[in-house]
Order: C-alpha cells, then sequence, then structure tokens
C-alpha cells in the first residue's frame, strides 16, 4: 500500500503546495490498542456516485478569455481541463442575458411580435462563448456535459417588478448597486413573474434555445427551471412559486421536450437556488406525476451549510442527483469587503482569500457527505473587479484574468478545488468513514481504479494529528493548521 499526502497552505497570500510519502504499518504492530485520535476508512460501505465538477462558461468568462494571449488561453484551459489540471467536465452556461453578460439580451427580441420566433437567434452566444467552449473540447478528450440555466423570460412576457418582495430594495439600497426600479413597466432585471399565458411560448422557446445549442456541437445534457427561482435581484431575475413551477413543467415545458425530442437527452432540475428552501420546495413540485420529469434538485451556498437540509432531500428523493449549480465569494478578487465595500478595521486580503478558500472545502465536503453527485462553480475567471458585468460591483472567482495583458492569476480558492477535482474522480463513490473529534472536516471517496482519496480541512489555528485506520492498516498524518490536505492511498 502507497499513501502520498498533497497539502496546500497559504503565505503571504500565495499558495504553497507540498507533496510527501507517508508510511504505513499493520496495526497488529502496535503496542498497544489503537483506540485514540482515530480516523476509521470503510471502503466497503459505499453512497452516492460522484460524477465530478465544474464552473460556469458565461459571457464575462468568456470575454475575458477572448482577450488573453494565446499563452495564457492554452494554460488556462490546462489548467482547468487537462490531464494535470483540475480535470473540469461540467460547464454551466446561461440562457440569454445574466448577471455576469456585458449587456442584457435576448434571442427573440420582441417576442410579442415575433411569435413564431422567426427572429430567433443564438449568435449572441457564437462570439465568445461557444469559441471558448470548442476550445476546451479541442484539448481534451474529457467528456464535458453542459447545464443551461434561465435567468429571466423575455421582458415582455413578465409581470412589473412587485415591490413589497423585492430583493433589490436591499440591494438599491446601496450607492451605485442598483439602477432606479421601474415598478410600472417589466424588464429582465428586477425579478417578476412569468405571465401564465406564456408559459407555453417561454416552454418553446426553451425547447428551441436548448435545440439551437445541440446543433451547434454544445453537448447539454441538463437544464434548470429557472435560476434563484425566489430571488429578485437587481440583475435578470423571475420569481416563481413552486406551484407555478409545478404547472409550468407538468403541463407546458416537459410536454413540449417530449414532443421536440428531447426528453431523454436533457435532465431537468428544479430550485437552482440556496439551500435552506430546497426541501420545501421539492416536497410541494415533487410527486407521482413530476417525479419522473426530473433529472435532480439544484442548490446554490449563499445562505450558509444547511447540510442537514441537503441529506434530507437526499433521503427524501434518493432518485434524485443533487447538484450544487453555483457558488462563489461575495466581494472581488483582491478586496475584502462585500462587492468590494471595505469598512475600516475589517479582515486583510489574505485573511479573506485564505476564509474563501476554507468556506470552499468545508461546504465541498458537507455536501458530499450529504449526498451531492455533482458540482459546479460560478465564473471560470472574472476580472479584478469582479466584472466585466452589465450591472455594478462583482463577485470573485478562482481565476482574476487580466485584460490589459492578456494574463491571468490564480487564487487559493483555485488550489482547494484542485484538492476535491484533482483526485476524486467521475464514477468514484463516497465512502463510510468515522472521526474521532470535530477539529477537522473530512470526506472519503473510492475511484473507479480502486484508489481511496481522503480530503481533510483544519480551518483551525492548531495543527492536528491522526491515525487512519484502514484494513488492518495504520497510516499516521499531520494536519497542520489553516490547510487542506488530500490522502491518496
Amino acid at each position: 500500500m502507497e499513501v502520498r499526502q498533497i497539502t496546500t497552505y497559504a503565505v503571504n497570500c500565495k499558495s504553497i503546495q507540498e507533496e510527501k510519502m507517508i508510511p504505513v504499518t499493520l496495526e497488529a504492530d502496535e503496542a498497544r490498542i489503537l483506540e485514540s485520535g482515530v480516523i476509521n476508512l470503510h471502503p466497503d460501505i459505499t453512497y452516492q456516485e460522484i460524477e465530478g465538477f465544474g464552473g460556469a462558461l458565461t459571457e464575462t468568462a468568456a470575454y475575458l478569455y477572448s482577450k488573453m494571449t494565446e499563452e495564457s488561453k492554452k494554460q488556462f484551459l490546462e489548467e482547468y481541463f487537462g490531464e494535470n489540471g483540475q480535470h473540469y467536465r461540467f460547464l454551466r452556461m446561461h440562457i440569454d442575458s445574466c448577471d455576469y453578460s456585458l449587456t442584457e439580451y435576448q434571442a427573440v427580441e420582441d417576442p410579442i411580435s415575433d411569435p413564431d420566433f422567426t427572429t430567433f437567434t443564438i449568435d449572441r452566444d457564437r462570439k465568445y462563448m461557444i469559441p471558448m467552449l470548442k476550445d476546451a473540447m479541442a484539448m481534451t478528450a474529457v467528456p464535458f456535459s453542459v447545464l443551461l440555466s434561465p435567468w429571466s423570460p423575455p421582458k415582455q412576457w413578465k409581470t412589473p417588478p412587485a415591490k413589497p418582495k423585492n430583493d433589490a430594495a436591499v440591494y438599491g439600497g446601496l450607492p451605485g448597486f442598483a439602477n432606479p426600479i421601474n415598478y410600472d413597466e417589466p424588464s429582465r432585471c428586477n425579478g417578476g413573474s412569468l405571465k401564465p399565458e406564456y408559459y407555453g411560448a417561454w416552454a418553446k422557446y426553451l425547447a428551441k434555445y436548448v435545440q439551437a445549442y445541440l446543433d451547434e456541437g454544445v453537448p447539454v445534457t441538463m437544464m434548470t427551471l429557472q435560476n434563484e427561482s425566489v430571488a429578485a435581484t437587481n440583475w435578470d431575475s423571475c420569481v416563481w412559486t413552486a406551484a407555478e413551477q409545478k404547472t409550468f413543467l407538468k403541463d407546458y415545458l416537459y410536454p413540449t421536450f417530449l414532443e421536440a425530442g428531447l426528453v431523454g437527452k436533457i435532465g431537468l432540475y428544479i430550485w437552482d437556488h440556496n439551500k435552506e428552501r430546497m426541501v420545501d420546495f421539492a416536497r410541494e413540485l415533487i410527486d407521482d406525476v413530476t417525479g419522473p420529469m426530473l433529472e435532480g434538485i439544484a442548490f446554490h451556498w449563499y445562505s450558509g451549510d444547511h447540510f442537514e437540509d441537503l441529506g434530507l432531500a437526499h433521503e427524501l428523493f434518493p432518485d434524485k442527483k443533487l447538484m450544487l449549480s453555483e457558488c462563489c465569494a461575495l466581494h472581488p478578487p483582491g478586496k475584502a469587503g462585500f462587492m468590494g465595500f471595505s469598512l475600516p478595521g475589517g479582515p486583510t486580503v489574505r485573511e479573506v482569500d485564505l476564509d474563501d478558500a476554507a468556506a470552499y472545502a468545508h461546504d465541498i465536503i458537507g455536501n458530499l457527505n450529504n449526498g451531492m453527485s455533482r458540482w459546479i462553480d460560478w465564473n471560470l475567471c472574472v476580472d479584478k473587479n469582479g466584472g466585466p458585468r452589465h450591472v455594478a460591483s462583482g463577485f470573485g472567482a478562482p481565476v482574476c484574468a487580466n485584460e490589459e495583458d492578456g494574463t491571468y492569476r490564480k487564487l487559493l480558492t483555485f488550489d482547494y478545488i484542485g484538492h476535491f477535482s484533482k483526485y476524486i474522480l467521475p464514477g468514484a463513490k463516497r465512502i463510510a468513514f468515522s472521526i474521532c473529534d470535530d477539529k477537522i472536516d473530512v470526506t472519503a471517496a473510492k475511484n473507479p481504479d480502486g484508489t481511496i482519496v481522503v480530503v481533510l480541512l483544519n480551518r483551525g489555528v492548531k495543527d492536528t494529528f491522526y491515525a487512519i485506520r484502514l484494513e488492518g492498516k495504520v497510516i499516521r498524518l499531520e494536519v497542520p493548521a489553516k490547510t487542506v490536505n488530500t490522502v491518496c492511498i
């Protein structure tokens, strides 16, 4: 048995990675029965299949990629998709514009005057997004699987924003964060809902969009019904109740996909929002009729852990895949405050970078331990301001691109993600384990080739020491403070 440990830690905002071999001893040779400081692994007891990891290929990310030098482009793709890179195999792309588009747009500019969609075009997507995807597909043998998500139907089909329940009222309270909201006119932004009389038209629009991507050679296999189903943000958004989405799915979308020959090709996912309401939403929407229409439940991380609700969703709907479809740091790269607003006496950039990376690892571990099978990050890259995008301010990403000279730099989060995506390979099964304390976060998986991967996160300020027990053998290891570690057995 050969065991190696990969450790990543930060020094002055720089990621340092070390690798070492770890000795293995027979438990029978121990001086006494090993009871304390133990992590037990049970590789013969398996749970869900872990299908892989990925990120979002938004117009923002694709635009920044287009501005990179040829050398940077090649390196960027290799680091995300190459044999020695992150092994990403899932990509999320948006249907029409999202907040990480350069401007608002929709494939049919006015579907009221053009109800037959004769002016439908995805030329906007062909400018940056599809070329980047094809570059990625050309340099790797990894089979990509694309998730499409709509942020908003065409504005002409929507109700105006609903002022009392509008999240944009919160965002709008911060200077420069939102354009003035017109509560009398429908728009792509600030929420509003799809009018029921356009449910059928929207279903046909979505089917047409998916087919257009398939015709371009884009390997679409998944679609969520709506990004952030209850959020009325100041960017592209649309509010749906579970009852409304259930009607749309059952009476319009699924029959339309069936007629278009997309059933069996495209797995449908509901929710696509934060974990704290996913069980309530799913229980109201999924029944004996709608259940067979759905492949899974997508979720985000912005409202906290809620690992128990994820586990409950897995228990209640064991045939549904659980997929994290979005997460990101809520500040631009290199800035410590929310959306870039730093407060006096707040954390340093170094502290925030480490906290971001640790939060990613903590969330991935908790999600895997509660049934998640697919993980998709938000933007593959953003610029130093967390953009560019068609609304003010911006958020973080594992890679920060420099449009001025066509280069990029990786943040610590990138390397923390790699502790999972590089070593837990598609088709791995999560395995049973137990741990003696709560000082570290742990998950474990067995790859298709039989190798066992254990990821250990120490967010504390003290080094910790453990002995892994596995099939009569003992593996002693140190898990240093403020590090993430992958043990490959």
